[in-house]
């Protein structure tokens, strides 16, 4: 009778033999790729930066140094002083693969950015090839390594201090980072910048690193919230007053906070709005009537504070309106008829011109002239310096759309947390099973649609000041698509997901304008490539992590009893 034999998960195993070429080819890699960053890599200077100086590297030269000590690091825990320490933890080896390919893609890129930008690779300096020479012996040195069975990750546990540490450095390279490719404005150098930047999230992800900061994340909520505001505080401070960098920032707070609002529909509830974009539109025209515009239509100014209840209630009372009646069909054809909701706000606004119905909106033309935001002495497009930084109109509507994205987290975990968000779920996963477990399912879909709607409204107050105008034209079903992508891109269900889907499909159309024609074939090919590898979104939902793992284990202990039973 054969026995089975089962070995802890958490224990390293005999490692398999080493190709005694692969290591020197990863080292001489990475002297290539450094000695090739501090020569000169083309010859006009106008291209990608200065990257014609030797022995002072250019930014992206920079970018290359720093992912060849980052490849140096996981061949030192290969064979080296670091093996004993975290080689048993770290997948290096793979690491190193998707180091390998990801500098190799990009010293390609740049040779085809010299390229096109010049007269041709003729003006490529030797640097760069030497610098790709070392990209590739590192891609093929990679591929040699043989992979290893580690210790689990997630298991590994180090002082509480040095968690924090962990979090702290994690946040201050986000906001350099940042900082650092918003400063880019040549559409080349971003997008070989985001190549960069990807391929450090993938060489995190392929070596567990990435698995093991989401548990100390777990751990440490608070210390993590704290620091991402902290950072998206400072991160004004960075751009050396540039207006342009921070008016795309507000825009990616308003676009992010209108998301979170969608994320209760679509992400909790599970109820497909394809006319959110009018919530947000009612909240705007309910501040242009409101101001003090030449071209407002109401003779009535209250202050902010009351602007912003009366704008959020207006599209909270919308909800309602929209909700009540078609609240009783579900799946396509609640997505036609909040489409057709969009469409019918949009046409709405269009015909409020005082001769097809009331004066309220101008018609086409909008409400143009909004004045300035202004709480108490403080104006809002007034220059402002601090700390001898001077903070321009978009920094002060960033800073108050900060405290609107806060407000707005706050509503959505609470309400997550809670057992209102338990009955979305609920709703969301199965309907007819929460209608029976006594689930009041239209009344939460109702609440949903109302709060999702109140808080579009909410940035919708300040986007009409921050943008000094409104029009039907702003409030188009493409913006609602969008908003609708955000949350699927990013992770339905989440909060981190949702501000990186926002960021991502607000942030690349504006720095990638030199690809205009093609951005809209650009974003599809990533939705379908997103649906294909990583149908969960960038960021999963953990409540759906966990009965995913669940069932996995289930699955796992019902195929190890059968194996059993076979073995006897």
């Amino acid at each position: 009778m054969s026995e089975v034999k089962t070995q802890p998960a958490d224990s390293v195993v005999a490692q398999p033999a080493e190709n005694r070429v692969a290591w020197p080819l990863g080292i001489a890699g990475v002297v290539l790729l450094i000695a090739g960053s501090f020569l000169s890599w083309s010859y006009d200077r106008k291209i990608l930066g200065d990257l014609s100086i030797i022995g002072n590297p250019g930014g992206l030269q920079r970018l290359t140094i720093i992912g060849a000590v980052l490849s140096l690091v996981l061949l030192l825990a290969v064979k080296g002083p670091l093996t004993s320490k975290i080689g048993p933890w770290l997948d290096a080896a793979l690491g190193l693969r998707a180091f390998g390919a990801g500098l190799t893609l990009y010293m390609v890129l740049i040779l085809v950015a010299i390229g096109t930008e010049s007269d041709g690779l003729i003006n490529v300096d030797p640097g760069a090839y030497i610098s790709l020479a070392g990209a590739i012996l590192l891609l093929v040195s990679s591929r040699l390594l043989p992979l290893r069975q580690l210790n689990d990750l997630s298991k590994a546990r180090v002082a509480g201090w040095a968690e924090i540490l962990a979090i702290a450095v994690t946040m201050a390279a986000i906001l350099f980072g940042a900082a650092y490719a918003l400063g880019l404005t040549d559409a080349w150098s971003f997008i070989v910048c985001l190549v960069f930047f990807a391929t450090v999230v993938t060489v995190m992800f392929r070596t567990g690193t990435l698995s093991w900061f989401g548990h100390v994340a777990q751990r440490h909520k608070k210390v993590l919230t704290l620091a991402a505001f902290v950072v998206a505080f400072f991160f004004p401070f960075t751009q050396n007053g540039s207006d342009a960098n921070m008016s795309i920032a507000t825009q990616v707070l308003i676009f992010a906070a209108t998301a979170m609002g969608l994320n209760i529909v679509v992400g909790l509830a599970g109820l497909l709005d394809l006319g959110y974009i009018a919530f947000l539109g009612s909240g705007a025209y309910v501040a242009a009537m409101l101001s003090e515009s030449a071209f407002a239509t109401i003779n009535w100014h209250p202050p902010f504070p009351i602007v912003v209840l009366l704008g959020a209630c207006t599209a909270a009372t919308l909800g309602l309106i929209i909700g009540s009646p078609t609240l009783r069909v579900s799946g396509d054809y609640l997505a036609i008829v909040t489409l057709g909701f969009g469409e019918i706000f949009r046409l709405t606004m269009f015909n409020l011109d005082g001769t097809n119905g009331p004066l309220l909106t101008n018609g086409p033309n909008g409400i143009p002239g909004i004045p300035e935001l202004q709480i108490g002495g403080f104006n809002f497009g007034d220059p402002h310096t601090i700390a001898g930084i001077e903070l321009g109109r978009f920094s002060n509507y960033y800073f108050l759309l900060l405290l609107l994205i806060g407000f707005v987290i706050l509503v959505f975990s609470r309400l997550n947390d809670s057992r209102i968000g338990r009955g979305w779920v609920a709703i969301r996963e199965d309907e007819k099973a929460a209608e029976a477990m006594g689930v009041n399912v239209f009344g939460l879909k109702i609440l949903a649609f109302a709060i999702g709607a109140f808080l579009a409204g909410l940035a919708g107050t300040i986007k009409a000041h921050q943008d000094v105008a409104v029009s039907p034209d702003q409030y188009i079903f493409l913006e609602s698509a969008f908003l609708l992508a955000a949350i699927v891109l990013g992770g339905m269900g989440t909060i981190a997901g949702v501000l990186l889907g926002a960021t991502i499909l607000k942030l690349l159309p504006e720095k990638l304008r030199f690809f205009s024609e093609y951005r809209l074939l650009m974003f599809g090919l990533l939705l379908v490539l997103m649906m294909r590898f990583r149908p969960e979104g960038l960021v999963a939902s953990r409540r759906r992590q966990l009965e995913f793992h669940e069932e996995d284990e289930e699955l796992a202990v019902a195929i190890e009893s059968e194996l059993v039973e076979e073995a006897r």
